[in-house]
């Protein structure tokens, strides 16, 4: 069995793997770090290995108090990934980019794939049918919208996601949520039919925390799995220790 644990800049998630097999996720605060992890390995003794990968703010350093307990793997640049990284500046690429471009190309092999992760930032990662890794786009996502009409404007409220009631909103509140939410729909379909029109034998993965919301509102068919990073880091482990 295998922990995975995924550290983003605004939530943790986790995951307890047997094989390819997700037995179980939870999502927990930075603060609940060591009573979680400690929680979840004695619920599933025979996990072997702590795998996981941050961008926020917990470090390795964090997870090593656990080494008596278990096997740690931090997925970091020097691990073997399963593309070519044609990045122009690999050193800049976020590794959570990198375990979702090394999970799209282990699970669905000679395709063009297009990730699109809809978490605090919106990323778009593209990956050709040779495992050529490319590079994408960044945008803010949907809770940055909201926090950022409101912070940088005199009288704008700050709200939280709602499906509007209509393309046009009739109040403030109304037209704040069509904008958001309209406006990433929008973008996220332009970015789709962007690729689509340049490449063809495609598949289009939408993962993150706000996935399953927009996945619905989407034109364009997509494979949406909000666990798709988990996944991802558990297949990206299991390359590197199947490729040393």
């Amino acid at each position: 069995m295998i922990l995975t644990i995924d550290v983003g800049n605004t939530r943790i998630k986790g995951a307890v793997f047997e094989a390819d097999t997700l037995l179980e996720d939870f999502v927990f605060e930075e603060k609940t770090l060591f009573t979680t992890l400690d929680f979840f390995l004695k619920k599933y003794q025979n996990v072997s290995h702590l795998v996981f990968s941050t961008v926020g703010k917990i470090e390795k350093e964090a997870f090593l108090t656990f080494e008596s307990k278990i096997k740690i793997h931090s997925i970091s640049r020097e691990d073997r990934f399963p593309f070519v990284n044609k990045y122009a500046t690999p050193t800049t690429l976020g590794i959570d980019r990198m375990v979702l471009a090394a999970g799209a190309t282990l699970r669905f092999p000679k395709q063009n794939r297009l990730v699109i992760d809809v978490g605090t930032c919106i990323t778009y990662d593209y990956i050709d049918e040779n495992d050529c890794y490319w590079g994408g786009a960044i945008s803010p996502g949907i809770r940055l919208r909201y926090e950022s009409l409101h912070n940088y404007t005199a009288k704008l409220p700050l709200l939280t996601l709602e499906l509007p009631d209509s393309f046009v909103g009739d109040s403030t509140a109304n037209a704040i949520h069509s904008g958001v939410v309209n406006g990433v729909t929008c973008e996220i379909d332009g970015f789709i039919d962007e690729f689509k029109a340049k490449h063809s034998n495609f598949i289009i993965i939408l993962t993150g925390g706000d996935a399953l919301f927009l996945a619905k509102r989407l034109k364009n068919t997509i494979f949406a799995n909000s666990n798709f990073l988990l996944e991802s880091l558990n297949q990206t482990f299991q390359y590197t220790i199947n490729n040393d």
